[in-house]
């Protein structure tokens, strides 16, 4: 799983944040979504599907990996 972001499109709602804080946090300035771990361990991977699904803009997006 490959975690990939628009940050054009992102409003800086903070879902991910608050769904998946090991994996998303936001920009001091602006508020729109930082990815942390592109490339997120099992473990987090249900949390980074709903961060995903909860995000207002759509600005998340999952593509398949090495490692899925």
């Amino acid at each position: 799983m490959r975690i990939t972001v628009d940050t054009e499109r992102c409003m800086g709602s903070g879902m991910c944040v608050l769904t998946a804080e090991e994996v998303f946090d936001q920009r001091e300035d602006d508020g729109k979504v930082v990815v942390l771990r592109p490339e997120p361990p099992a473990g987090d991977r249900d949390a980074v599907r709903e961060a995903v699904g909860l995000c207002p803009a759509g600005a998340i997006t999952l593509s398949a990996g090495d490692r899925t």
